[in-house]
C-alpha cells in the first residue's frame, strides 16, 4: 500500500463527496489506513459540499476534495468549477465510473487536477491523491491511453478555466495582483493562487514568462 506520509506528519485534511452513503463509507474506511490522510467531512452532493466549507472557514479548509461526476444536485463538474472559483488553493480529485474522455475534458477545464475510476486498483487511487496534493494532475491508466490515443489537437489554454482565463487577460494586458482581484471581484490571494496555477498547468516558471506567454499566446483580441 502506498503510505502518503509519515505519521509523525500533519495529516492532508480530505472532504469525501458521493451521493451513495456505502460509497462513502467505503472511502473513509480505506483513507482512514493511511497515516498521512484524515477526512474531516462529507456531503452527498455539490450544493452541500459549498455549505460545509462555507461553515468550515478558512482555517478549517481541507486540503483535498474527493467528489464523483454524476450526483443528485449539483454535480462534480459543477462543483469543481465553483471551488476552483472560490477556492483555487484547494486540490480536486474526481473519482467516477464514467470513463467518458468528454467528462474528463469537462472535469480538468473546470478546475479538477486529477480523474480516478472507481474500479481502478486501490494503489491507483492513492497514486491520484498523492499527485494531486503535490499540484500534479493524475488520470486512471485506461484514461490515460484513451486520452493517448485520441491525441487531440488542443493545446494548453484548452485545459484553462474561464477564471484562469481571465487572470492571464488581465497578465497579458500588464495588470497587477491588486488591479486583476479589483476587475474580477475577488481578493488578492486568489489571484496570485490561479497565477500558480496557471504557471502550473502551462509549464512556465516565472513570472515573466507568464506575462510574454500571456501576451503572445492570446493576442490583442484577448489580452486587450
Amino acid at each position: 500500500m502506498t503510505q502518503l506520509a509519515d505519521s509523525a506528519e500533519v495529516p492532508a485534511r480530505v472532504l469525501l463527496i458521493d451521493d451513495h452513503a456505502l460509497v462513502r463509507d467505503g472511502m473513509r474506511m480505506h483513507l482512514a489506513l493511511q497515516p498521512g490522510l484524515r477526512v474531516v467531512g462529507e456531503a452527498d452532493d455539490g450544493e452541500a459540499a459549498l455549505a460545509w466549507l462555507d461553515r468550515a472557514g478558512a482555517a478549517e479548509l481541507p486540503d483535498l476534495v474527493i467528489t464523483d461526476i454524476g450526483m443528485r444536485g449539483m454535480g462534480g463538474i459543477a462543483l469543481a468549477a465553483a471551488l476552483h472559483d472560490r477556492y483555487p488553493e484547494l486540490a480536486v480529485l474526481i473519482v467516477s465510473m464514467h470513463d467518458n474522455l468528454e467528462y474528463v475534458r469537462q472535469a480538468v477545464r473546470a478546475g479538477a487536477r486529477g480523474y480516478v475510476l472507481k474500479d481502478a486498483p486501490a494503489d491507483e487511487l492513492m497514486a491520484a491523491i498523492q499527485s494531486v496534493l503535490a499540484g500534479r494532475v493524475f488520470y486512471s491508466a485506461r484514461i490515460a491511453r484513451g486520452m493517448a490515443e485520441q491525441s487531440p489537437a488542443a493545446g494548453p489554454l484548452d485545459a484553462l478555466t474561464p477564471r484562469e482565463r481571465d487572470i492571464l487577460r488581465g497578465i497579458g494586458r500588464g495588470l497587477a495582483n491588486k488591479e486583476i482581484a479589483a476587475q474580477l471581484g475577488v481578493s488578492v490571494r486568489t489571484v496570485e493562487t490561479h497565477r500558480l496555477n496557471l504557471k502550473r498547468k502551462l509549464g512556465i516558471e516565472g513570472r515573466a514568462g507568464l506575462v510574454k506567454y500571456a501576451v503572445e499566446t492570446l493576442g490583442d483580441s484577448e489580452a486587450g
